[in-house]
């Protein structure tokens, strides 16, 4: 069943790991939970039975995770952002969403399937898009000195 009313759903390319993957992610964000998994039948490509697509919701938002097999990898021309409210937001979905992956530069995080997401306190985007071009200037370099933000750092960068 697919997301009724939405014109655009993005959907992950997984080689198998479509059903470990969403069960991670809806424990990630409040208001994420898996909402139907569609299995290969007897006729399918996938050995019958084993997950096709994953429709889930992800912070109340569709998304689908498609077992497609080996022939694509993700890589980081794309990234998902996720807004976290404060520091404890922050730790938990830097910790969660980077389990198995790894860490990169300015808040953003490779999980274990290799998808990027950019786990950004909204203080940051507020700043970024509302301060004065000095602000955004000294958040900005702050960020480019961060791995997991600091938004106590980032506060103070806005300062000065």
């Amino acid at each position: 069943m697919l997301a009724k009313n939405e014109k655009t759903i993005v959907m992950l390319w997984f080689d198998g790991a479509a059903e470990a993957a969403a069960a991670h992610y809806a424990k990630a964000v409040p208001g994420s939970r898996i909402t139907s998994i569609e299995r290969h039948g007897k006729d399918g490509p996938g050995p019958e039975g084993s997950v096709m697509v994953i429709e889930m919701e992800f912070a109340g938002r569709p998304l689908l995770l498609l077992n497609g097999g080996p022939g694509f990898k993700p890589n980081q021309s794309v990234s998902i952002t996720i807004y976290a409210d404060d520091q404890k937001e922050v730790d938990f979905l830097w910790e969660h969403m980077s389990a198995g992956g790894s860490t990169m530069a300015c808040g953003w995080v490779k999980d274990r399937w290799g998808f990027c997401w950019q786990i950004t306190p909204r203080r940051h985007w507020e700043l970024m898009t509302q301060g004065t071009p000095e602000v955004k200037a000294r958040v900005f370099q702050a960020m480019l000195k961060m791995t997991k933000f600091d938004i106590a750092a980032i506060e103070a960068a806005a300062k000065g």
